[in-house]
C-alpha cells in the first residue's frame, strides 16, 4: 500500500507524463535543430544545455497546466480519465504551484543567456500558458501547439547569434506544420469523445479529410524543408535524411487509414523518428 505522500509524488510524476517522454522528444528536435543550424554544426554547449533542460522543465509545465485546464473535461475521455487531477490524485492549488516551480526554474536557466532571449522567452511562457484554452475557443488549438512547441526555434538563434534571420522563421514554419500534422492524428483518437464534451480540434475541423489535409500538410513540411536545405547549401546527408522522414510520413499516412485509436498513437509517436532522422541529417552535414 503507497503512504498517501507517496501517492502524491506518484501523482506529480504522472501529472508531468515523466512517464511518457514522447511529448519531450517531440518539442526537443525543433530546438536542437535550431541550436545545430545556428551554431554551424558547434553550438556552446551551456546553451545546448540550458535548451535540453529548459525543454523537459516546459513540456512538463506545460501538461501541468493542460490538465489543470481540462480538470472538468478529462473524466469524460476515454483516454484521460485516469489522470492525477481527474482522479484526486493531486489538487488543482498543488497543480499550480507544480507549475509554477517548473516554469520558474526554466526561467532561471534563460536568465543565464542573453536579454534578447529572456525577453523572447516570456512570450514562449505566454504561449505555453494559453495553449490548453485554445481549445475551447478555436478549432486550430493544433497549430498553437505548434507555435508554442517551436519558439525554442527562434530563441535558440537569439542564444547563439544574438539575431533571428529568416531560416530560423522557416524553421519555425516546419515545427508548426509538423505538430499540427501529429497532434491531429493524436486528436482523433479523442474525436468522439470531444465531440460530445464541446473541445474543440483539428480532427474534428477536419472531418472525414483528416488524412488528406494531414498529408497536405506533411507535403508542406517537406517543401520548407528542402528550401531550407537549399538556402544553406546544406549536403547530402540532409536530403538524405528529408526522404526518409517522408517515408515514416508514407507509414504514418498507413496507419491511419483507418482511424483506429491504437493506429493512429502509433503515428503520433513515430513522428519521434521523423523528428531524429532530420537532425542525424543535419549532424551528418555539419560533421
Amino acid at each position: 500500500m503507497e503512504t498517501v505522500n507517496q501517492q502524491r509524488w506518484r501523482g506529480y510524476y504522472l501529472l508531468m507524463r515523466l512517464d511518457r517522454p514522447i511529448g519531450t522528444m517531440l518539442l526537443l528536435w525543433p530546438a536542437l535543430w535550431a541550436l545545430w543550424i545556428a551554431g554551424e554544426g558547434h553550438p556552446n554547449w551551456w546553451v545546448v544545455t540550458v535548451f535540453v533542460v529548459g525543454v523537459f522543465l516546459m513540456r512538463s509545465a506545460g501538461c501541468v497546466i493542460n490538465d489543470y485546464a481540462d480538470r472538468e473535461f478529462d473524466p469524460f475521455v476515454e483516454r484521460t480519465r485516469n489522470r492525477p487531477l481527474a482522479v484526486g490524485m493531486v489538487t488543482p492549488k498543488e497543480a499550480l504551484v507544480l507549475f509554477v516551480v517548473l516554469s520558474l526554474t526554466a526561467f532561471a536557466l534563460v536568465l543565464t543567456l542573453n536579454w534578447l532571449t529572456v525577453m523572447m522567452s516570456f512570450v514562449g511562457a505566454a504561449l505555453a500558458a494559453s495553449y490548453p484554452f485554445m481549445k475551447r475557443l478555436t478549432y486550430l488549438p493544433q497549430v498553437y501547439l505548434g507555435l508554442a512547441f517551436g519558439w525554442s526555434v527562434p530563441m535558440a538563434f537569439t542564444a547563439l547569434t544574438g539575431e533571428v534571420p529568416v531560416v530560423a522563421w522557416l524553421l519555425l514554419i516546419v515545427t508548426v506544420l509538423w505538430a499540427t500534422a501529429y497532434d491531429t492524428m493524436y486528436a482523433m483518437i479523442d474525436r468522439p469523445d470531444d465531440l460530445k464534451i464541446g473541445v474543440k480540434s483539428t480532427a474534428i475541423l477536419f472531418g472525414e479529410a483528416d488524412r488528406a489535409i494531414i498529408g497536405i500538410i506533411q507535403v508542406m513540411m517537406v517543401v520548407v524543408l528542402i528550401i531550407i536545405g537549399q538556402q544553406l547549401d546544406l549536403g547530402a546527408s540532409y536530403f538524405v535524411a528529408i526522404l526518409v522522414a517522408g517515408l515514416f510520413m508514407l507509414y504514418q499516412q498507413h496507419l491511419i487509414k483507418n482511424r483506429d485509436a491504437m493506429q493512429c498513437m502509433r503515428a503520433f509517436r513515430n513522428n519521434n523518428w521523423v523528428g531524429a532522422v532530420i537532425f542525424l541529417g543535419l549532424l551528418g552535414h555539419y560533421i
